[in-house]
């Protein structure tokens, strides 16, 4: 992403008058896209990088410094990240440079990890802690741990699987191929009622492996049956179908594009995400099953849920 790579100056005090961030990506953080690794809705996310939930949100600007540490501009300026990001996803150049005044602030370190670094500074580094902050400063950014799963790594997961449904779908019907009869292990979960699971006989894809930091498919491996309809799935399920009575804080559910006339739906909950998709099936991802991707078939009362989610949900501008 070198063709990122433009200054941004005077960001605030943290980074010096003189000085240049060189622009490496840039996020939007608004209430329907946010980096999901930084919580399960929008006004979780901005508390952790201890932001205001403004319903306009924020740019989140990742570079490094002079000296090639991390830091992550925010900036007010949301229409302004949002056509760098369109411009680079289209391999067009953009020169991504928000002026002084909408500045918010900058956090040291990335909430994210990049893969690439600025051309002729030193390596990628959390910077020095600032003398004067008594040691009240933030403590830097940094990505999740994927040598571990928790909620971070499941909901980056049930990200990588929106983004690769495709993939993933096919896959699932590569098991289904070979899955058991009604009732027995592997049966999967569906989606006829928040109490119930269904006699279903399609097999669960398991996650590559136990981190859910990048759950993509691999080709060489079928996907192992989980043993049994989970009964988070249940639990899940229902507190889905609760929102649509209490709904949820912002973000919470978001509704995204998808081929043809329907919609991909991401919610998440206490120890639960779903990705799903409003023509299709939905895959749940739990705290309690590391790595696993568990599948919820399509019957009669998931497409209503997936519509009523849809209909609340937040969907970007």
């Amino acid at each position: 992403m070198t063709d990122e790579e433009n200054a941004v100056t005077g960001t605030d005090d943290a980074v010096a008058d003189d000085d240049a961030l060189y622009v490496l990506t840039a996020i939007l953080l608004t209430p329907a896209q946010f980096p999901s690794v930084l919580g399960d809705d929008y006004p979780a996310a901005c508390a952790a990088l201890g932001l205001e939930p403004y319903a306009e949100g924020y740019g989140l600007v990742l570079g490094q410094d002079s000296d090639g540490a991390r830091w992550t501009v925010v900036v007010d300026d949301v229409s302004l990240v949002a056509v760098a990001i369109a411009s680079w996803d289209c391999g067009m150049e953009y020169d991504l440079s928000p002026d002084d005044g909408s500045v918010v602030c900058a956090l040291p370190g990335w909430p994210l990890a990049v893969a690439v670094a600025a051309p002729g500074v030193p390596a990628p580094h959390d910077p020095e802690p600032d003398p004067e902050a008594d040691g009240e400063a933030p403590a830097p950014l940094s990505p999740p741990d994927t040598e571990v799963w928790g909620p971070a790594q499941r909901r980056l997961g049930a990200d990588a699987i929106a983004s690769q449904w495709a993939a993933w779908r096919a896959q699932m019907d590569d098991a289904t191929d070979s899955a058991p009869e009604s009732g027995t292990a592997g049966a999967a979960a569906e989606g006829d009622d928040a109490e119930a699971v269904s006699e279903g006989a399609e097999a669960a894809a398991s996650g590559t492996e136990a981190t859910g930091a990048d759950p993509a498919p691999d080709d060489d491996a079928p996907p192992s049956p989980v043993a049994g309809p989970h009964p988070g799935i249940r639990r899940a399920l229902a507190e889905a179908r609760g929102y649509l009575d209490d709904p949820p804080p912002p973000g919470r559910i978001r509704s995204s594009f998808a081929p043809g006339d329907a919609r991909m739906i991401r919610a998440d909950g206490p120890g639960w995400s779903m990705v799903a998709r409003t023509d299709d099936i939905a895959f749940m991802l739990l705290d309690e099953v590391p790595g696993e991707i568990l599948p919820v078939r399509r019957g009669p009362q998931l497409p209503g849920l997936l519509t009523a989610l849809d209909a609340i949900a937040v969907r970007p501008s």
